[in-house]
């Protein structure tokens, strides 16, 4: 039997995360390469990726950086196919490329709504059918979607994010479904809110020293009483990415702080 740590190694597996130059999918990659990973990750933009390697230099990580759209199925095929050709193939496959408008409904256009379902959901059907084929013919394989509170709530100003996210869940347990008789365990992380460079606006006390009424809403509704950091999302993602969570497969774990399963305090 091996070892309770053993079963969370890493070493000698590949693993792809998009979107992964900064931010929640830079934490993820380094949590997997200090489990042993090896790590390729993509974005958009050249600039990203050049910044994104600067990253994970800094850490001591040799890492892979490609440009692509994980929206475009073309790019996407192409890119996997130089990947496992350059690399190897990938044994893991983080779906984290997303983006939210904050836009009321009825003044969404169509083509906006469409814009964060094209990459929020759509893009992880693309990545994850690209990567498939390999996992299938090892018969091995984790696929980590990055899903949100919003595929179990909804809030305003972010129905295509929550169309999206909701979307996002129910592949993930399709993906389970249909391919855990090859051994592919296909699960989700659903972050709460997590204190990044892009959520500090959000926390910065007011000109009169009291806190943002948006921080002030998050911490009264987390029992941590807390922001999250992306450091408290590296152990749930080595542990959907290791042999550790062989058996565990259509899961949306939640690392919110306990905000999920919380009512709040009741007004004094």
């Amino acid at each position: 039997m091996k070892s309770v740590a053993s079963t969370f190694d890493l070493t000698g597996k590949i693993a792809l995360v998009t979107g992964g130059s900064y931010g929640i999918g830079f934490a993820l990659a380094t949590a997997f390469a200090r489990a042993g990973a090896t790590i390729v990750f993509n974005d958009i933009r050249p600039d990203l990726v050049e910044a994104g390697l600067e990253a994970y230099a800094k850490e001591g990580i040799k890492a892979h950086g490609y440009v692509f759209d994980v929206t475009d199925e073309g790019q996407v095929a192409a890119s996997i196919a130089k990947i496992e050709k350059e690399v190897g193939a990938v044994d893991i496959l983080v779906n984290n490329a997303g983006i939210i408008k904050r836009i009321p409904m009825h003044e969404m256009t169509a083509a906006e709504f469409r814009q964060v379902i094209d990459i929020d959901l759509n893009g992880p059907f693309i990545m994850a059918k690209a990567v498939l084929p390999a996992m299938m013919k090892k018969k091995a394989g984790k696929i980590i979607n990055i899903c949100s509170m919003m595929s179990e709530l909804g809030r305003e100003t972010v129905s295509a994010y929550a169309a999206a996210k909701g979307g996002l869940k129910m592949l993930t347990r399709n993906i389970a479904s249909e391919y855990g008789e090859y051994n592919i365990q296909c699960n989700g992380i659903g972050p709460g809110y997590i204190a990044t460079p892009q959520t500090a606006p959000l926390r910065e006390k007011q000109s009169d020293g009291s806190r943002h009424p948006f921080d002030s809403f998050i911490i009264a509704k987390t029992p941590a009483a807390r922001w999250g950091t992306p450091e408290d999302l590296m152990g749930p993602a080595v542990f959907l990415a290791s042999s550790a969570s062989d058996f565990v497969n259509g899961h949306v774990l939640y690392v919110d702080g306990g905000i999920l399963a919380y009512i709040g305090k009741q007004p004094k």
